[in-house]
């Protein structure tokens, strides 16, 4: 954990002799949880095969939902799942595109 040292005086702490006191705040770092939303959307709205982008919309949004609960852990469960079918959707329609063009170019060819 990330310790950050605070040196409180007391009022006056120049012409007194009391000892000054040192406190030590333990400051949680905010973890960055990428939930995939957009990426997600996209997937969903532009390359929706077998409803892959759909699927990985929903995680993205529980991932999104258990952080603003404070769920660092489910949150990178769910954003780890939606990445996942993102990528999937991303592959298999890369590989669905070059298989409809090729016929095409195949036929313009002749």
């Amino acid at each position: 954990m990330h310790k950050e040292e605070y040196e409180v005086s007391v009022m006056g702490g120049g012409h007194t002799s009391a000892p000054q006191t040192t406190t030590v705040i333990n400051m949680p770092r905010d973890i960055s949880v990428p939930d995939h939303v957009v990426w997600s959307l996209f997937n969903t709205l532009f390359m929706n095969f077998c409803c892959l982008g759909f699927i990985a919309f929903a995680y993205s949004v529980k991932s999104r939902d258990r952080k603003m609960v404070g769920d660092i852990t489910g949150a990178q469960a769910f954003a780890s799942t939606a990445k996942c079918l993102n990528i999937w959707a991303l592959i298999f329609n890369i590989i669905l595109t070059i298989g409809h063009s090729a016929p095409l170019v195949r036929a313009q060819r002749l």
